[in-house]
């Protein structure tokens, strides 16, 4: 048995997932826990590693399921390869992205100090900053320049956005 990838269609890794392992595949689908501004709050989202791809095990042995169905599950667009061969993936890669995942313990945060944001809103809005820390729920304090002397700016999560 191999671990090979799928290459499954847009937003739709755990139908793609759900789907080959109700046929017998053995697959796995690496996530991470990221902090998201949803409608104005801060929320943590379960978000696929790898967008669009998925992981599958495969046998070429005669008693292994057919690779057949795999193109045509919902959820897939197709196997990757490389020419006609597809493309192998080891099993050292797939175990190590297991063992990180098991010990993630804390969700990656949306923004972390030292980051360059852009107040989008109030006062200050156009002006860029540096991302300091969070101060409570939903709030955080922002490195403002002003008459060229760095300023505490305490705002709202949604009123800032990283800088481009």
């Amino acid at each position: 048995m191999h671990w090979y990838l799928v290459h499954t269609k847009p937003k739709q890794e755990k139908q793609a997932l759900m789907q080959l392992e109700q046929q017998g595949f053995q697959c796995y689908l690496p996530t991470l826990f990221l902090e998201k501004l949803q409608r104005g709050k801060l929320v943590v989202k379960e978000e696929p590693l790898f967008p669009r791809y998925l992981f599958i095990q495969l046998g070429r042995a005669a008693d292994s399921p057919s690779w057949a169905p795999i193109r045509s599950t919902k959820g897939v667009s197709r196997l990757v390869s490389f020419g006609s061969e597809p493309a192998k993936v080891s099993n050292e890669l797939v175990q190590i992205l297991q063992d990180h995942e098991q010990t993630q313990d804390q969700p990656q945060p949306l923004y972390r100090a030292g980051d360059k944001v852009l107040v989008t809103e109030g006062p200050f809005v156009g002006l860029e900053g540096v991302y300091q820390i969070s101060d409570g729920d939903q709030r955080v304090i922002v490195l403002i320049e002003m008459l060229n002397k760095p300023v505490e700016l305490r705002t709202s999560i949604d009123q800032i956005q990283k800088a481009p």
